[in-house]
């Protein structure tokens, strides 16, 4: 636990950057205000990818393949073979959507892109436009 230079990030950090009144239920107020806001990209349920940055969350969606061509990740910045990699879909608003490269290894691409990379990612997708509910 003292290796300062992993990326990964516990529940209870989790909780307090997406929920923060429920951390301060079960927790109390301890927040660390020098702690920087969580930033990072998690593999979620069927094959799908979560950025969280501070408080917001994009759901990207893994599109079909299609094609045979190499695909250019857009975090690293490597060029990988369709089994390596994967088009993604993320809703930003009611009606725009952006499309996304990455690789398959997340942890192994946020290592290679570093911070400087998925803040720049983080720019792209950011901020969600808040009410997708609006428009019938």
């Amino acid at each position: 636990m003292s290796d300062s230079r992993s990326s990964d990030h516990s529940v209870r950090d989790l909780l307090r950057e997406l929920f923060p009144d429920t951390h301060r239920e079960l927790f109390g107020d301890e927040a660390a205000p020098e702690a920087p806001p969580t930033l990072g990209l998690y593999p979620v349920a069927d094959g799908r990818l979560a950025l969280v940055h501070g408080d917001q969350l994009a759901e990207f969606s893994p599109l079909d393949p299609k094609g045979r061509n190499a695909l250019h990740c857009d975090l690293c910045h490597y060029t990988r073979s369709r089994s390596e990699a994967s088009v993604y879909r993320v809703r930003v608003g009611a009606r725009r959507t952006r499309y996304v490269t990455l690789c398959l290894g997340t942890q192994a691409c946020q290592k290679r892109a570093g911070s400087r990379g998925l803040e720049s990612l983080a720019s792209r997708i950011f901020p969600l436009e808040s009410s997708f509910a609006d428009e019938h």
